[in-house]
């Protein structure tokens, strides 16, 4: 069984993966349209290779966080079922007299 720090540690991990994924996947994005940009303006330019190659590189980046996630959610431990449970709200104390 996996202790309280190795579970803390590995939903961490889950988050930040989860926000470097968002991250490089809106870098793809904005790199997907500048290439295209500069294509459709000026074909075969240093600019528009550079633009291919960081479209490559941040396709990569999104490749390997999205497999790294999907390894680590596999082989992380399922999530305490007091994270589901609802919250029970105070009662109102009631005055006798």
């Amino acid at each position: 069984m996996a202790s309280t720090t190795d579970r803390i540690k590995s939903v961490r991990a889950v988050r930040q993966l989860r926000r470097t994924r968002t991250f490089y996947a809106v870098g793809v994005l904005v790199w997907a349209a500048s290439t295209a940009w500069t294509g459709w303006q000026s074909p075969g330019t240093r600019q528009m290779w550079v633009s291919a190659l960081l479209l490559t590189v941040f396709t990569g980046l999104l490749l390997a966080a999205s497999l790294w996630l999907q390894r680590l959610q596999a082989t992380s431990p399922a999530e305490p079922a007091h994270h589901a449970a609802p919250r029970r709200t105070a009662r109102p104390r009631h005055a006798h007299a």
